[in-house]
């Protein structure tokens, strides 16, 4: 078994570059926060970002001034409102940051064809929808079998992927449970993989309960150790969602100086997760999850 632990800052040294394309998946649940500070703070630049739902962590990246680029299919903070340093940034004449949208399932479908190897796939999507003519990807063809016109977007393959999860074994096999999005899809059609995890288990306890690894160890090129890596997002069993922080992130994103200031003092100041989650006494035993254990299951042998 093939150790492939490193830290978080060796992982984006190595495998993030000037000019990628990064994906940072996570469907509310299990964003990997840590990694988008580390990017920023190794100044990463003209980076084009994707993901189904960019929240707060890709306004903190543009703000930063990490992206040229954001192709996404809806964009905000969730429950609150908008992300400011985006709109600003799509906003300024000219723009500073360049989009491509899609519908969520068209994101999908890009991850799903980068995953099997496709070039592109095939949807009854859009039909009554405006975003085609906004976005010239999307394009159709007609079924060889029925004659249907099926919409069609190209496949996704990013550079790198970066997923947080709850476990792994050193050599990266990866489980999750709880809330999923489309890690697995990502993780598949990228060309290098970071994961981030709360804990690295022994290969024991991966193979006691096999049906919770989503992303197998030979598809992983970094793994992680990074407890509280997904805050203000939440970890399933380990760490509540902190809804206040998304709430006051509003405020804080609305003015440019004030979003600074956050920068400077939580991403661009510390070291690291660690010293972030010293710099806010009592934050982990506000969040931290209580215990609800289920029942187990006899795999037998």
């Amino acid at each position: 078994m093939k150790n492939k632990v490193v830290s978080m800052k060796e992982a984006v040294a190595g495998l993030v570059h000037d000019g990628d394309t990064v994906v940072i998946e996570g469907f509310t649940h299990l964003i990997c926060f840590a990694a988008g500070h580390e990017i920023i703070r190794q100044g990463r630049r003209d980076l084009t970002l994707a993901r189904l739902t960019p929240d707060l962590i890709y306004d903190q990246m543009i703000a930063a001034g990490t992206a040229k680029k954001l192709i996404f299919s809806w964009a905000g903070n969730p429950g609150v409102g908008s992300l400011h340093a985006f709109r600003r940034a799509v906003e300024a004449a000219p723009p500073k940051l360049a989009i491509e949208e899609y519908s969520h399932f068209g994101m999908v479908a890009r991850f799903a064809a980068g995953s099997a190897n496709l070039p592109f796939w095939v949807m009854r999507d859009y039909q009554g929808s405006d975003i085609p003519a906004a976005n010239p990807l999307i394009r159709s063809v007609k079924c060889p079998y029925t004659g249907e016109e099926l919409a069609t977007v190209p496949a996704l393959r990013p550079d790198v992927t970066i997923i947080h999860a709850q476990r792994a074994d050193k050599s990266g096999n990866t489980q999750i449970w709880g809330l999923l999005g489309v890690q697995k899809e990502a993780a598949f059609a990228s060309r290098k993989v970071i994961v981030a995890v709360e804990e690295i288990v022994d290969e024991s306890v991966v193979r006691s309960d096999p049906n919770r690894t989503l992303i197998p160890g030979f598809q992983v090129d970094a793994v992680v150790r990074e407890p509280w890596g997904a805050h203000p997002s939440f970890a399933q069993g380990y760490y509540d969602r902190d809804n206040d922080f998304y709430a006051g992130w509003d405020k804080i994103a609305r003015d440019e100086a004030s979003l600074k200031r956050y920068l400077d003092e939580f991403v661009y100041r510390v070291s690291g997760r660690a010293e972030y989650m010293k710099k806010q006494p009592g934050l982990a035993e506000r969040l931290s999850a209580k215990n609800m254990v289920c029942p187990g299951v006899d795999y037998g042998y």
